[in-house]
């Protein structure tokens, strides 16, 4: 499914000492990008736990650090969904320097669940959200 792009500008916050993007920054943009996707997509965080009772969670993530990002340098921030099905869905993750065309510095791949609010156990997609996401 095509990608969403979000532009995220490194600051000093998301650096170490030395200026180079920590690694765990790199997940928090990857986060926002499958934020903006869903939204993109009519579907919100909170309004599907306010209409639905369900939580979307985090249930893997894995990453492979290509090159480094640096303080002060405009990225490409990538999220496309590669798989859903019943109570999973599986994302594709970019970060690159400068535009979607620039040096890919990193490359990941994220796991999301579906799960009822109230227990926390894992369950099925609403049908509209599963649509929506389906696109």
């Amino acid at each position: 499914m095509t990608p969403l792009w979000l532009p995220v500008r490194v600051y000093l916050e998301d650096t170490d000492a030395q200026g180079v993007v920590y690694n765990a920054s790199y997940f928090r943009f990857m986060e926002r990008a499958r934020t903006e996707w869903l939204r993109a997509r009519n579907v919100d965080h909170g309004a599907a736990n306010t209409e639905h009772g369900i939580a979307f969670v985090l249930t893997a993530i894995e990453a492979q650090f290509l090159a480094p990002g640096r303080l002060g340098d405009m990225l490409a921030v990538a999220a496309g969904l590669g798989e859903c099905t019943g109570a999973r869905a599986v994302f594709a993750q970019q970060v690159r320097r400068d535009s979607r065309d620039g040096e890919l510095l990193v490359e990941g791949r994220a796991e999301v669940a579906c799960i009822d609010s109230a227990s926390g156990k894992a369950r099925r997609w609403p049908e509209n959200i599963f649509e929506r996401l389906n696109g």
